[in-house]
């Protein structure tokens, strides 16, 4: 087996480090943030995600996951997967490159200078097309080859995902020897993957594999988001003419499921997406085209990110019609703070933003979440958040369901109404039995239903 390092250890990087241990390899997670890395080195996570409590402590206990502060101790690797954040940049749509060039250029001080046997640099951050190809020469200097190996796990699935991936792709270097170095290096590092068996319960019989160049290997990645961005959105738009006419958007997406050219998945009005991928990838992926000079080719890009947006603002509009026309002195309960449901990531979280819109308009909002509590008061402690849902639900004039956890949709709507004052309730995922909540005296504001 191969001694691999990951750099950066976030969603994508620690569970990509706790995955490649639990398939055979020594593996050295490396990050700057000192705190992330003695927790992750105790075997606990930093962050909320299904099944990877289990999956890290196995691992670290087995001596073959470890993680260090000190770039270092990954310099004797066969293969370094970097896999640190790139952020929107706070100037513009574009993507901050910074965690991507610190990360390489701290790599490349501990590398040997032209090893017998090269090491492989593979890229799995979610970078602008040309990226691979600016790090290419910058690591020739000490004879280290790099390919791109994007990642496409969900947050909520990021372990099955990793470990049982729908798709492999390798962006490989134009030189055919560089080439077929970095594919062996991959193929080892990915053999179990590859290999065609069942590990205790992992079916790896069907993993295709993609070999392209770095251009195509980066595209896909925000191609991919783009397209199920605009899947999500088509459907949000669909739900405001369902709307405006009586039509039921549920129903609609069903139907056009059906044909196969178009299918089911992520047709399904709400509230819209947000998280840490698809609203920076589809700026990022128009910035860069228009710094490509096609400044036309993505417009509709632009379209996509406001109908995202215009839906955030409509579960507004729609308790403050149901109000009277005015949130103002309300008190409302907003049931979910996590961007969707099995995670505790808030970035560009619908939830989060629905409640800070409501309370500029002067409502008393009350927050919770089975688990984000932590991440809000970290990174949003301007929310009046509670733990438990009977807290917030007590003597609220209205309840907006803003991401379909479990526990959100089966709620006792008549144990709501005995504690809350109003009987008003938004289902902004389009989750709830609306049989339930009517007939314990609510009324039930959907989207698009």
């Amino acid at each position: 087996m191969s001694k691999l390092s990951v750099i950066g250890c976030g969603y994508l990087g620690a569970v990509h480090a706790a995955s490649m241990a639990e398939v055979g390899h020594q593996v050295v997670g490396i990050d700057t943030d000192a705190d992330k890395v003695a927790l992750l080195s105790a075997g606990k996570s930093p962050f909320y995600e299904p099944g990877f409590d289990e999956l890290l402590r196995r691992n670290v206990e087995s001596g073959r996951l470890t993680f260090s502060t000190d770039f270092a101790a990954a310099a004797d690797a066969d293969v370094h997967f970097i896999g640190v954040g790139t952020p929107q940049r706070r100037d513009g749509q574009g993507a901050d490159l910074t965690y991507v060039h610190a990360a390489t250029d701290a790599l490349l001080a501990v590398l040997p200078d032209h090893p017998e046997n090269p090491s492989l640099v593979a890229g799995k951050s979610t970078v602008p097309v040309g990226t691979a190809a600016v790090l290419a020469d910058k690591f020739a200097a000490k004879g280290a080859i790099v390919a791109w190996n994007p990642e496409f796990l969900r947050e909520g699935f990021a372990v099955d995902d990793t470990l049982r991936p729908d798709r492999l792709v390798y962006g490989l270097p134009a030189d055919p020897a560089q080439a077929e170095l970095a594919e062996a290096k991959l193929d080892e590092a990915y053999a179990k993957i590859l290999s065609g068996e069942t590990y205790e319960g992992l079916d790896w019989s069907e993993t295709p594999k993609v070999v392209t160049d770095y251009a195509t290997a980066e595209l896909v990645k925000v191609a991919a988001n783009s397209f199920l961005a605009t899947k999500i959105s088509f459907i949000n738009a669909m739900a405001e003419i369902c709307d405006a006419t009586g039509g039921n958007v549920t129903t609609l997406a069903e139907a056009i499921g059906y044909d196969d050219r178009i299918g089911k998945k992520f047709l399904r009005a709400g509230v819209g997406f947000g998280g840490g991928c698809l609203p920076k990838d589809i700026r990022a992926f128009q910035a860069r085209v228009d710094e490509l000079g096609l400044d036309d080719t993505l417009d509709f890009l632009s379209d996509i990110d406001a109908v995202n947006v215009r839906q955030r603002s409509r579960v507004v509009a729609k308790l403050a019609d149901a109000l009277g026309g005015s949130v103002e002195g309300k008190t409302i309960a907003v049931l979910g703070a996590a961007f969707k449901p099995d995670s505790d990531d808030i970035r560009d979280s619908p939830a989060v933003d629905v409640a800070r819109q409501l309370a500029a308009a002067g409502a008393d909002v009350r927050v919770t979440d089975p688990k984000a509590g932590p991440v809000v008061a970290r990174f949003a402690d301007d929310l009046n958040f509670v733990d438990s849902i009977d807290d917030a639900v007590t003597g609220v004039d209205a309840v907006a369901v803003l991401t379909e956890w479990k526990q959100f949709q089966q709620l006792d709507a008549a144990k709501v109404a005995e504690l809350a004052t109003g009987r008003i309730v938004v289902d902004g995922r389009n989750c709830l039995d609306r049989g339930n909540w009517e007939s314990a005296g609510f009324t039930y504001l959907a989207m698009g239903r």
